[in-house]
């Protein structure tokens, strides 16, 4: 069994550069659009169940949701706490290393905003450039 300190020591071998790379696969699931708005959500409004977090998430399917929510899950960052209740009642909240993602989320939320206008007409000057229609 590995210890912290063992996965401590490890990070200075991690490079998302190199094939293979385990962070590689993190990078991914936290820069994917419903990873980010799923914490982001959950960081905002606290203990969600999952048909609030859907209605929230406006566009997310009921199957892209449940597949964002237990990856988050597996990679500790999420937590799902059923209620043995009639009905059962479940309900996914952040952990403490799901909370230390809030301050990077946040900043690439606000660049996002801050910086939408000059990307669009970036956008629509590729476009033009090569032909393209978006």
């Amino acid at each position: 069994m590995r210890t912290v300190e063992t996965v401590t020591d490890a990070t200075s071998s991690w490079d998302p550069y190199e094939q293979g790379c385990p962070s590689r696969d993190l990078l991914d699931r936290i820069g994917d659009k419903w990873s980010i708005l799923v914490l982001g959500e959950l960081g905002e409004h606290g203990t969600s169940r999952f048909t609030e977090l859907r209605k929230r998430l406006s566009g997310v399917s009921e199957k892209m949701l449940t597949q964002t929510l237990r990856a988050l899950e597996r990679d500790g960052l999420v937590l799902r706490t059923v209620h043995p209740e009639v009905p059962v009642r479940v309900e996914y909240e952040l952990t403490p290393l799901g909370h230390t993602l809030r301050g990077p989320l946040r900043g690439l939320t606000q660049w996002s905003l801050q910086h939408m206008a000059e990307v669009l007409a970036a956008r629509e000057a590729y476009d033009v450039r090569t032909g393209q229609t978006g």
